[in-house]
Parts: C-alpha cells; sequence; structure tokens
C-alpha cells in the first residue's frame, strides 16, 4: 500500500526537527574536540570548528605531563566509585521497608523524608556538622552528606512495590530474613532502576565541585572539576599547576583556550564510556520506579 504523502511529509518534518535538536545538542561538546586537536594558531583563529585545524594532539601530551591532572582525575574516580557504591546501598536499605505495607510507621517516615525533598539543613549548618564530625579535607567529607537522594529512594521504592508481592511471600515461608529477601530476590530483579540510580549517582558525583571548594583545602585531594573550575577561572594556564608545569606550557607556546579544551574533553571520557553499558536499563528503571506505586 503507498503511503500517503501528507504521511512522507509528516515524517520528514519530524525527522528534521529531530536531527536539529541531536545537533544542537552535540554540536557543543564536538567543537571542544576538534578545538582540542587543532593547532594553536589556527584555532585563535575563532569560528565554527567542524573539522580540525592543523590536527596535533599537542595540547593532551602537554596535559598528560601535569601531575595535578592525574591527582584529581584519581579523586574524582575514587568518590565517583566508592560515593556511588555508597548511595546505592543506603537507598536500597532505605526504600525496600518503605515498600512494605505492612511496615510499621511506614508513612510517618515516608512523610519525614518527603519533607527533606523540600527543606534542608542549609549550607552553613551542614558545614559546621561536617566539621564538627571531623570529616574536613577528607573524601567522606563529599561522600555522606550526599549518601542518598530522597527523590531517587522514592523512584527505588516505587520499582521494589512493582514487584510481586507472592515473590517475598514465599521467600517467608522457607524463612528467608527480610536482609536476605532484599539481597537475594528484589536486587537481583531490580537491575533495571539500580542502574539509572547509578547513573544519576555518578553522574552527580563526577560533575560536582561546590563541596569541594567548602569541605577540601589540601590541593592534592581536590576533585577534577575543581581544578578545571580553576584552569577556566584564571587568566592564564600556567597560574595553576607545579612551576615544572608552567615552564613546560611557557616553552610550547600552547593557547590557554587550547589547553581548556582539551582538559573539558578529558573530563567527560568516563561517562561516554560507562553510559552505553547502563543505557539499555536507564529508560524502564526511570519509567517503572517513577510511575508504579
Amino acid at each position: 500500500m503507498k503511503t500517503p504523502v501528507s504521511t512522507v511529509i509528516g515524517r520528514v518534518i519530524i525527522y528534521f526537527i529531530l536531527g536539529l535538536l541531536a545537533f544542537l545538542t552535540l554540536y557543543p561538546f564536538w567543537h571542544v574536540i576538534m578545538y582540542s586537536i587543532s593547532a594553536s594558531e589556527a584555532a585563535m583563529e575563532g569560528g565554527l570548528f567542524f573539522f580540525p585545524r592543523k590536527p596535533t594532539l599537542a595540547a593532551y601530551s602537554l596535559l598528560a605531563r601535569n601531575k595535578l591532572i592525574f591527582t584529581t582525575y584519581k579523586n574524582s574516580i575514587i568518590r565517583t566509585v566508592v560515593g556511588t557504591c555508597i548511595n546505592l546501598i543506603m537507598t536500597a536499605s532505605i526504600a525496600y521497608p518503605l515498600s512494605v505495607k505492612r511496615f510499621i510507621g511506614r508513612n510517618f517516615w515516608t512523610m519525614v523524608i518527603f519533607f527533606t525533598m523540600l527543606f534542608s539543613g542549609g549550607m552553613i549548618p551542614t558545614y559546621l556538622l561536617v566539621k564538627e564530625l571531623g570529616l574536613l579535607n577528607s573524601m567522606w567529607a563529599l561522600i555522606l552528606p550526599g549518601s542518598i537522594s530522597a527523590y531517587n529512594m522514592f523512584i527505588m521504592r516505587n520499582f521494589f512495590q512493582s514487584i510481586p508481592p507472592s515473590l517475598e511471600e514465599s521467600a517467608n515461608i522457607d524463612g528467608a530474613t527480610p536482609p536476605r529477601i532484599l539481597v537475594s530476590i528484589i536486587m537481583p530483579l531490580s537491575k533495571p532502576v539500580f542502574a539509572a540510580l547509578a547513573l544519576f549517582y555518578g553522574i552527580a558525583h563526577w560533575n560536582s565541585y561546590i563541596d569541594c571548594v567548602l569541605y577540601i583545602d589540601d590541593l592534592s585531594k581536590q576533585v577534577l572539576q575543581v581544578y578545571l573550575r580553576s584552569m577556566i577561572n584564571v587568566t592564564a594556564f600556567g597560574q595553576v599547576g607545579e612551576a615544572a608545569d608552567r615552564a613546560a606550557i611557557a616553552g610550547t607556546g600552547m593557547s590557554e583556550e587550547t589547553m581548556k579544551m582539551a582538559a573539558i574533553s578529558a573530563s567527560v571520557i568516563p561517562i561516554i564510556i560507562i553510559y552505553p553499558w547502563l543505557q539499555k536499563y536507564y529508560v524502564k528503571g526511570v519509567l517503572i520506579g517513577s510511575i508504579k506505586g
């Protein structure tokens, strides 16, 4: 059967709009990559970058010799991995009992947690609490204060509620305890929501820098985003890092903008690597967790 002309025109318009939106979303990142692998003198000419001008990896080579970049990169990876694992454990530990209807005080604790979504403790009280706990200048200051998100907890709770209660009842008959049910039955069936929330928590940890600015003074314990922020805000890249790094930068004639673009490109590599592995669970986990229950 021949497709009507109106249908073809409609599809063309829809594909054009979607393609345009995809281009507007992806091009800024493409521009950053092309700029970072272009020679400094060519990059300084300005304009849009669809392809590299006089391709070179000099900026990345120079970046690889900066010891502080590797230190902050390592700190960010440790924070993201450890923080995300703690986030998921804490979220599941609270979401599971709140998903069980026979749990005493279920509605009360749900309202208490919901209240924290509307009102926070404030920046100054939180800082004073972190200080009194002796967490300043430690990785735990970046992980423990945000060890659980109320919004993500509700998503996981709703997903748990979508699991047939008969599975839990069968486990109870066999003598399984609630922790055993959570670990052996609920969690294996909840891979989509765990993958989606791991992505949420991981990206939040990787991109966060405000808490590091507040709680970390030691340069060797700072995360990558704080270092990149310093690079972007200073008047010259050579003001950041050790004397040897400043001498190396000055000797190459590399422009400040090219170095910034190379550093920004390097900072998103982990997210680009991880996202394809979690994408297949992402939509399913979020949709089921946010609608059911």
